[in-house]
């Protein structure tokens, strides 16, 4: 209960702190959009590259990391049928929509109740890879073609690639796999920028639920709905199945597997979608309505498989 309480404590009173920036209007209207470029070209690929470079490369390679990939892909799939093939939603909304039902909040939920939860920060490390080189590259080329009209597939991918939050991740996972210690007086510097990553994030998070109730706006109400409930309900449910009888996990595996695919959607969704204006009311309302049902549900899960 204590990793639990820490994590969400975290996340509460930076969120709240940013509403009541928002509510006094201290930053002005373009204060959450700066804030916002500034998490998605500074901050985060930064903190990716902390979080990656100084990971063990044993953790992050272990059996957690296809149980939580084939979990995170088989909820997408569901979401991205259902809104496209029966909602007939935009593909911009179904890219954020299908992001928001399956992108966990492995950094400043997941590390906090990894760490007090399940007694080691480095079990949300495969979660935080398995999402920074390969679902944040596959979206962020998908909303770079969609937003910009490009047509040929290749060109934005290759624009992804100088995608400072890509290129952030790629870094670290190459300092982990060469095993190389950087020296304080680099490693420091890039630490402190990296530790305003998440708060910043919160803040401007906070910031845009001034003036808004969360499943007012018309359209949307239903996709962010879903994408709460594949992400808190299905998508843990989906883990235990595979990894209780697909990879034979052990308790403990079992355990934190299911717990983090229970984690709410992570604000690096939302920041996605206010780079690229696409779906933003419904990243803000999945967030929201996941970081508060996923709680209970976490509970839950470690009553029943928490040693």
């Amino acid at each position: 209960m204590l990793g639990i309480s820490t994590g969400f404590a975290v996340v509460g009173v930076a969120i709240i702190t940013g509403y009541v920036i928002g509510r006094i209007d201290l930053l002005g209207e373009a204060g959450g959009h700066v804030l916002g470029r500034l998490s998605f070209f500074v901050l985060s690929p930064f903190l990716m590259f902390t979080v990656l470079s100084d990971a063990d490369i044993g953790m992050l390679f272990s059996s957690l990391l296809p149980v939580s990939a084939a979990a995170a892909v088989s909820i997408a799939v569901v979401y991205l049928l259902i809104s496209k093939l029966a909602w007939r939603r935009l593909w911009g909304d179904v890219v954020v929509g299908s992001l928001s039902s399956m992108y966990a909040n492995a950094n400043n939920i997941g590390i906090p109740i990894a760490t007090y939860l399940l007694g080691n920060a480095v079990f949300s490390a495969p979660i935080i890879l398995m999402q920074q080189l390969v679902f944040t590259p596959l979206a962020l080329t998908a909303l770079d073609a969609i937003t910009s009209g490009e047509k040929h597939w290749w060109k934005a991918v290759g624009r992804v690639f100088h995608n400072p939050l890509v290129i952030g991740s790629t870094s670290g996972l190459v300092m982990a796999l060469l095993d190389v210690d950087l020296p304080r007086i680099i490693h420091d510097p890039v630490q402190l920028i990296a530790n305003a990553a998440v708060p910043v994030i919160l803040i401007s998070f906070g910031m845009s639920l001034r003036g808004q109730r969360v499943l007012t706006t018309p359209g949307t109400r239903r996709d962010a709905l879903l994408a709460t409930v594949l992400k808190v309900v299905a998508m843990p449910v989906v883990a235990y199945l595979l990894g209780r009888f697909a990879f034979h996990l052990n308790d403990a595996s079992l355990h934190a597997v299911v717990v983090l695919a229970a984690l709410p959607s992570g604000q690096n969704v939302f920041n996605y979608a206010q780079r690229y204006d696409v779906g933003l009311v419904l990243a803000r309302d999945a967030v929201f309505l996941t970081t508060v049902a996923c709680m209970p549900v976490i509970v839950l899960i470690t009553v029943i498989l928490g040693s």
